[in-house]
């Protein structure tokens, strides 16, 4: 019997697994493997640029705690992400029209849209001087979304509780690569002045720390190829398998007559 199960485990293996070698599974690897030491210098950070369809969680606080509240209409989101990748409570707050701009109370409209959070915060605190006494305001974008699907552990729809997040930190979110995901060839889907960007990352190379990829945009989509081998495999298993059950098959019934022989 112990013969037997080794013969099935052992076609089982040979159906389901196929070869890959580290080099092709490997993140970040250096030019020259004998010296690993390496610096790199980030050449341009990405500063996250307000845009109509953004829905925002503005904070007004002055020392008038009771005029805050008329700007304080909606409560703080925290922006948590669940194990499915979305959203525990749905985004809620001022949301940027088609042209760019949001109404606040008394200020009225303000045109915000291509603004970072800190050049719309100083704005509308300019604005709020003349109701509030030393107002601060605080601004931040609550429905920042990307995808992630492909050869991933958990592709879904994820809202980021950061102004910033780069590709491995997506992936990571993801649950991973699998082993079949095609790690040097990540294709990127932007959308860029009302135009679709396809773009290809190597996530095996160091350089791709300066890739303009590198950090994510809002709605950006993530797509993991797989690999020829997880193709090939998948195939393979569907086009082999009624040979290798046959044969495990015959196997069984050689093995279960040569052990009545023995008996």
């Amino acid at each position: 019997m112990d013969m037997l199960k080794r013969i099935f485990f052992f076609l089982i293996l040979t159906i389901f697994t196929s070869c890959v070698s580290q080099k092709e599974i490997t993140y970040f690897q250096p030019k020259d493997v004998s010296n690993d030491i390496q610096k790199i210098d980030i050449k341009e950070r990405f500063i996250v640029k307000l845009q109509p369809g953004d829905i925002l969680n503005i904070m007004v606080n002055s020392i008038s705690p009771e005029a805050n509240t008329m700007f304080n209409v909606f409560p703080v989101q925290t922006g948590q992400i669940n194990v499915t990748g979305t959203a525990t409570t749905p985004p809620i707050g001022f949301l940027v029209d088609s042209d760019g701009f949001i109404a606040l109370p008394l200020v009225g409209k303000i045109l915000i849209s291509g603004l970072s959070s800190k050049e719309a915060s100083d704005l509308i605190s300019k604005k709020l001087d003349q109701y509030l006494v030393q107002p601060t305001v605080s601004v931040r974008v609550v429905n920042y979304k990307i995808s992630v699907l492909g050869e991933v552990n958990r592709p879904s729809l994820y809202t980021i509780n950061n102004e910033v997040v780069t590709l491995p930190e997506a992936l990571s979110l993801a649950g991973d690569l699998t082993i079949f995901g095609k790690r040097q060839n990540i294709l990127v889907i932007r959308e860029v002045e009302g135009k679709k960007e396809f773009s290809r990352v190597d996530l095996t190379k160091r350089d791709f720390f300066n890739s303009p990829y590198y950090y994510l945009r809002p709605n950006d989509i993530v797509y993991v190829e797989p690999a020829k081998g997880r193709i090939t495999n998948t195939s393979r298993s569907v086009q082999l398998a009624p040979v290798f059950i046959s044969a495990l098959t015959f196997l069984t019934l050689v093995a279960v007559n040569f052990i009545n022989l023995t008996k």
